[in-house]
Formats: C-alpha cells, structure tokens, sequence
C-alpha cells in the first residue's frame, strides 16, 4: 500500500469539519494500526498515527468505519465548550490571577486546585466508555454519507475492532472494547441486545 495514496483517500471520507486540524501522519515502527493522543487544549493540530504495513490488513470498509470513528473521537474532544466544568476551570484561573495580584498564595492554590480538578473531569469524560460509543455512533453516521447503511457501518467497524485484537495479537478485547462490540452488534442486526439507554 502507497501511504500517500491511502492518506489522500483517507482525507476524501473525512468531514469536513476535522480536515483543518486532523492530520493522519504515517508511523510504520508504532504496534497499533490506528492511534491517536488525547487532544490538549493548545495543541490546535490533532494528529492520527496510522502503521500502513498493519492497516494493510484490513478491507477498505474495515479501514474507513476505523479513521471515521477516530476523527469522531477527537473532533468530539471540546475544551471550551459552555458547560460547568469548563466554567470551572476558567473561573478558578480567573481566581488564581486575581489572588496571585493580591499576593495570596492559599488563594492561588485553591483557584489553582479547582481549576485542575475541574480540567481532569472534563479529560476522564473524553477517555471514557461513552465517549468512545459516541464517536462509534458519530462514525456510522458519516459513513452514512459515505454510501454505507447504518447496519453495513456498523458491521465493519464491529469486524474492524475483531481484527485489529488479532492483528496486534491482543489475548482478548479489552472491557470497552466488548461494550462498544455489543452496541454495534445490536446496531448490525447481529444480537437483540443492545446497551440500555441512559434516563
């Protein structure tokens, strides 16, 4: 496979709304097939590391529902977003500014502590299971647009995660992993049940 060629295709499924700031960067020495870093907050590129000789190995529709879901993954990441913890994390530098102007260090380190705590919830909540089902749910609706049907997306992307465990010689799929098979399972048709709904 001609990484070039690949990526420029890659690109050409991609939404539009992530191709300015997601990259997809050849990495042949790394053992994942696809990876990507949790996005921070200053780094405005988001790259995606592909191993092109292991992606090889997976059919074209395997490896389009793969950099869907990932891009979905890191386009979902939302750093200042209105929402509480964002409100907390600016309101607590905000106070660690006013309080460092004041020379109050006790103040600095509450402002500071909030602040960070505020900024490791919002991290937990893009590292978790729902996040990751999320992005799944994101990808299949892409790849809607891509000429897949909803139950064809989820098919590959549940055959893409098998593949991926053997290729890079995984024992067994990890606890997420089995959650986000069985959703798409259901999603596919291929078991009548699916997650519960959240209330």
């Amino acid at each position: 496979m001609e990484p070039n060629l690949e990526i420029r295709r890659l690109l050409d499924i991609m939404p539009a709304s992530a191709r300015m700031t997601t990259k997809i960067v050849s990495k042949p020495q790394q053992p994942k097939i696809i990876d990507a870093s949790f996005p921070l907050p200053w780094n405005r590129d988001r790259p995606i590391y592909i191993n092109f000789d292991l992606w090889n190995r997976l059919t074209k529709p395997q490896r389009d529902l793969l950099l869907l879901q990932k891009v979905s993954w890191l386009i979902g990441v939302k750093w200042f977003k209105p929402e509480l913890y964002q409100g907390v994390v600016l309101l607590g530098l905000l106070g660690g500014l006013v309080e460092s102007a004041q020379s109050d260090v006790v103040g600095v380190a509450v402002a500071g502590g909030l602040s960070a705590i505020a900024a490791l919830r919002i991290w937990r909540n893009h590292k978790s299971q729902e996040s990751e089902l999320n992005a799944d749910m994101a990808a299949i609706r892409v790849a809607g647009r891509r000429g897949y049907s909803e139950v064809e997306a989820a098919g590959h992307l549940l055959s893409a995660i098998e593949a991926i465990a053997q290729i890079e010689g995984h024992s067994s799929l990890d606890f997420s992993e089995l959650i986000r098979c069985q959703n798409l399972r259901a999603i596919a048709g291929l078991s009548p049940v699916g997650l519960p709904k959240s209330q």
